[in-house]
């Protein structure tokens, strides 16, 4: 396993060169200015440089920093490239930048020839790009891959850093791998640049990147060490939070993401992995205006084939798989449990615990989470983690994986995680004697500290991704208890929540998945939007707050005659009756995805 830099290794050009011409772009490398390749402006097709490429002069000349893809919509291609980026840290000796700015640059000078029609989905795709230049928290590096976890690494084949960077890249974890393919076709490899998503912060001694890395610099009994959390989000299923549930019919879940903690102390290297993901049924759970939309699992005859299929794929990367399902036994959540319960029922090599964390932790009884670990302890501890020495021998490797979700697969499970890391980080630590059987971590109150922290910032880079604000229970990792601040804090995320579910959609993850490819010479392929009849959510919420307000007023006033008296009464029914209108049409005044199905 390469940890630092070696001449045979394969590196990204990390300055290149943007010439806008009237007809085409070009970008070629500051350092080997023959190199690069050319765009044109009006159809996006893509030429390796020649003599006659950039001559000329150029209206615009401007640095970038990677090339991370091409997109065809309707009219033409979009050119995606880095404008901006800061140095994040390092990971295994190589250094990670986070993405601070990046453009689509249009060719698309054929969009005069469009039809209306055409050009008005056309500017709806546009909305979506646009969207997408400002996702936060992607991360690259020009000399290693980020994909991959260190058991992995180490048993790759020699040579395998020297391959191009999208080769040695497991494309599940690449953010931007279905805008690769134009550019691996041109085989522009010293171009292509793989994006994660996620978040670098800088806590005191603490860096964090994601799907997110984060590091964390102890001095446990005068030993220093290192602890890096790397969460790594599938694209398989991206989507937000109430448009993307359960699973697609391949098994992919939504909400999937690897989190490694890696340890370095004395020269040897351990590794922890765990994974989250929706409850893999096919299930739905449709924003209409109330908090808790209703769950509603879709019967379909190929239900069990969809979990064989999550598992086996899981088996086959991870091992021996221990199933953690932290919803409620009870209401709609319950009924959800029990249907995941039947179908684990038929997987007899998946071990499935069902622990109601509500029901037992509630919301301030972290150390409840003991009660879980009695029950899971042993067979955690048989799974083991990686171990390897600093010669780069193998000398522990981890048997398999806890598989943890909840709902959202957000704030229970970030809880949850956070614990089983916590009881792993003592038992290594254990292992080479740093700390003794009668010590743990929790025992050193600033490293401790350290490491909660890192633990709560991860929970809420994942949670911003898919839920768009920060996780709920954060104080639980970070204290062990709720705050009145935390408390305050998550009663904004949940009604920021809400917001989002009901007003944001995810087309634009859609498109930049490939989930929805844009088709020509056909119909609009555009669904309806939920508001192509008018929307009266702005007509009945002044309604709603002005019928409150009067009817407020009125009835201070209406001890003082009965007219008062029926104007109350008058102004309460019409507010009843907005109130009434708006949930039985809220689904109607949502948002919605007009790109792809459910599921």
């Amino acid at each position: 396993m390469e940890i630092a830099p070696s001449s045979s290794r394969f590196k990204l050009y990390d300055q290149l060169e943007l010439l806008e011409f009237p007809d085409k772009y070009v970008v070629k490398p500051v350092d080997s200015p023959h190199e690069g390749f050319s765009v044109d402006r009006r159809d996006g097709n893509i030429k390796p440089l020649d003599d006659n490429t950039s001559s000329g002069n150029a209206t615009k000349v401007s640095t970038v920093f990677g090339v991370a893809g091409t997109i065809r919509l309707l009219a033409g291609t979009y050119l995606f490239v880095i404008t901006s980026r800061e140095e994040a840290g390092t990971f295994l000796g190589f250094p990670i930048f986070r993405v601070t700015a990046m453009k689509f640059l249009p060719c698309n000078g054929n969009l005069r020839f469009a039809t209306a029609q055409e050009k008005k989905d056309e500017a709806y795709f546009r909305t979506l790009l646009q969207a997408l230049e400002t996702t936060p928290g992607l991360y690259f590096s020009y000399e290693t891959d980020l994909t991959v976890n260190l058991q992995r690494r180490c048993k790759l084949a020699v040579g395998w850093t020297s391959k191009p960077m999208w080769k040695q890249a497991d494309p599940r974890y690449v953010w931007n791998w279905h805008l690769l393919e134009e550019l691996i076709e041109c085989k522009l490899d010293g171009f292509i640049t793989p994006l994660l998503q996620g978040n670098i912060l800088s806590l005191s001694s603490v860096s964090i990147l994601l799907g997110l890395y984060q590091v964390a610099e102890l001095q446990l009994t005068n030993t220093p060490s290192v602890i890096s959390l790397i969460s790594r989000r599938c694209t398989r299923r991206l989507g937000t939070r109430m448009w993307r549930r359960g699973a697609n019919l391949e098994g992919d879940t939504a909400n999937f993401v690897e989190s490694e903690q890696i340890v370095e102390i004395n020269g040897f290297k351990f590794s922890l992995l765990q994974v989250r993901g929706s409850i893999p049924l096919l299930w739905e759970q449709i924003v209409d205006l109330s908090y808790k939309p209703q769950l509603k699992i879709n019967k379909h005859e190929d239900t069990p084939k969809v979990v064989q299929r999550h598992f086996h794929d899981l088996s086959q990367r991870y091992g021996e798989i221990m199933v953690v399902n932290l919803t409620d036994q009870h209401g709609a959540e319950g009924e959800l449990s029990k249907a995941y319960a039947t179908e684990m029922a038929r997987l007899p090599n998946v071990r499935y615990v069902a622990f109601d964390f509500h029901h037992i932790c509630g919301t301030t009884n972290f150390d409840n989470l003991g009660v879980l670990y009695e029950q899971i302890g042993d067979e955690f501890e048989k799974q083991a983690y990686f171990l390897v020495d600093a010669e780069g021998n193998i000398l522990e490797e981890q048997k398999g994986v806890i598989r943890s979700n909840c709902i959202d697969c957000l704030d229970r499970t970030n809880v949850t995680q956070n614990y089983m890391a916590q009881k792993s980080l003592n038992l290594q630590l254990q292992r080479i004697g740093v700390l003794d059987s009668a010590e743990c971590v929790s025992m050193f109150e600033d490293d401790y500290t350290k490491f909660r922290t890192i633990w709560a910032e991860q929970g809420d880079e994942i949670s911003l991704q898919y839920a768009g604000t920060y996780a709920l229970k954060g104080d639980l990792v970070r204290y062990g208890k709720q705050t009145v601040s935390g408390a305050i804090k998550d009663g904004i995320s949940a009604m920021s929540r809400y917001y989002l579910n009901n007003f944001q959609d995810g087309d634009a993850l859609d498109l930049i998945s490939g989930r929805y490819t844009v088709g020509t010479n056909s119909p609009s392929q555009l669904q309806p939007i939920g508001g192509s009849q008018p929307s009266f959510l702005p007509v009945a919420s002044a309604l709603l707050i002005g019928g409150v307000t009067v009817t407020s007023f009125t009835i201070h006033q209406a001890g003082r005659n009965t007219q008062q008296y029926l104007a109350s009464a008058l102004w309460a029914g019409v507010t009843a009756g907005v109130v009434a209108m708006i949930k039985a049409n809220g689904r109607h005044l949502c948002s919605r995805p007009r790109l792809c199905h459910l599921i």
